[in-house]
């Protein structure tokens, strides 16, 4: 997996992929929190908390993790590479797991410029330091574990497609879905009670856990648990690719 990990991550920085990246989130994020009129201004909103950058940021990354993901397997597809991939003394599952930590942690390494946003709202508390440090910790863990839901989504839709933008396409759909989609399925109450078992299914539901200030195992459970069987979805498909 070692061997793996280190081509990913070399060929994200090597060719500035990753600090593309990482500006990008910075850019927009920055725009939207102190240039831009809108509800996400922290400036307009007069109070030292970061609720609306994480209220902000799933949405950055289900468009984001994607494209950072999308290339892991289509492209070693694309260019007749995936079969010298699988002639290496490394399992199917060394091959997933060696693709999926760096694109989770390059996703990851989008939140670290934000840490000046915190220094930003610090200083302008009234008195100095005056934060939330519960809410913003359960936000970063939070948005650490849905970044990595994201990245495996990613991982699985670039693994079932030998298109790196039917890849991208599908993966921004399935994010949208399992964290806003089935929340808003169940608020239409059509189910009866089963409705409150679909809320469970959301990401948005757990996450917002999170951004409260609420750092529970059950929700750490559930990131993981998805994240764990996309990966095993993962495993799979490629499985079959190299069987084929």
């Amino acid at each position: 997996m070692r061997a793996v990990f280190t081509k990913e991550i070399r060929q994200l920085f090597s060719n500035y992929v990753a600090w593309a990246v990482i500006a990008a989130f910075s850019l927009v994020g920055t725009l939207f929190l102190f240039f831009f009129d809108n509800s996400f201004n922290l400036i307009e909103i007069g109070t030292a908390s970061l609720q609306s950058f994480f209220v902000l940021a799933p949405w950055i990354f289900i468009v984001l993790m994607p494209a950072l993901g999308m290339k892991s397997f289509a492209e070693e597809q694309q260019n007749g590479t995936l079969q010298w991939l699988f002639a290496q003394p490394i399992g199917t599952a060394e091959v997933v797991l060696g693709k999926f930590f760096p694109v989770w942690l390059l996703g990851v390494l989008c939140l670290v410029p934000s840490l000046l946003y915190v220094y930003t709202i610090y200083t302008l508390a009234v008195p100095v330091g005056n934060i939330d440090t519960g809410m913003l910790t359960g936000s970063y863990i939070g948005s650490v574990l849905l970044i990595g839901t994201f990245a495996a989504v990613s991982l699985l839709t670039s693994a079932l497609s030998g298109s790196q933008i039917t890849a991208y396409l599908t993966a921004v759909l399935l994010n949208f879905i399992l964290y806003f989609g089935t929340e808003q399925l169940a608020s239409y109450k059509l189910l009866g009670s089963a409705d409150y078992f679909l809320q469970q299914f959301s990401l948005s539901w757990h996450y917002q856990a999170f951004a409260r200030g609420v750092v529970d195992s059950s929700d750490i459970s559930f990131f993981l648990f998805i994240i764990v069987l996309l990966l095993a979805l993962c495993r799979y498909v490629v499985g079959r690719k190299k069987i084929g």
